[in-house]
């Protein structure tokens, strides 16, 4: 394990304790030797994982489109700091270059972003570690989603295996070290 991909919000204007828990993931990545891969963004909760990867001493790669750069978004103390044209390069990029993927809260690029990773996954084309980090019960709503998609046979309980929920900090660590692949329904396209 070297890096760990981190999706999170943008926005400044979220309550203290999301950004303190996105420093001290920051800081944990640092301590156990990982680099940050991530969207490359100073503000909000991106920001604050940078700074506390940086503040311990890691490395941090952010990879951004050039728009967002543009507006001056751009976490600039990253030790690389990638540009690229659009959306869809950047999770592609984030993707091939990260070892496991955490999605801390976050708002609709957060969620596209860790939709498309457990699709992947789903497509066993993805096997890497995944993880949710349900701060407060951030994602509750979304896992109860998920119950009712497996529930009414919108996809199999197989999809389960594919991800981890953590409801503390260090509970995240310990599920992506651990992680072993469970293979998918390869028969996941068929009729009952």
């Amino acid at each position: 394990m070297k890096s760990l991909c981190v999706y999170c919000s943008s926005s400044d204007r979220l309550e203290a304790k999301y950004a303190a828990a996105a420093e001290q993931v920051g800081r944990e990545i640092a301590r156990r030797g990982w680099a940050l891969v991530y969207g490359g963004g100073k503000t909000g909760l991106m920001g604050a994982v940078a700074r506390g990867t940086k503040s311990a001493g890691g490395r941090v790669i952010g990879v951004i489109p050039e728009f967002m750069k543009a507006r001056e978004l751009e976490f600039t103390e990253a030790d690389e700091l990638i540009s690229v044209i659009t959306m869809r390069e950047r999770k592609m990029l984030m993707e091939t270059r990260a070892d496991a993927f955490l999605a801390l809260p976050g708002g609709w690029g957060t969620l596209e972003e860790l939709l498309e990773i457990l699709t992947l996954a789903h497509l066993e084309v993805l096997q890497k570690p995944v993880v949710l980090f349900n701060q407060d019960g951030y994602y509750d709503d979304l896992l109860r989603m998920f119950d009712r998609i497996v529930g009414e046979n919108f996809m199999r309980e197989t999809i389960r295996g594919k991800f981890s929920v953590a409801t503390t900090i260090e509970g995240i660590f310990p599920l992506i070290e651990g992680w072993k692949h469970q293979p998918g329904d390869a028969k996941w396209y068929q009729t009952r």
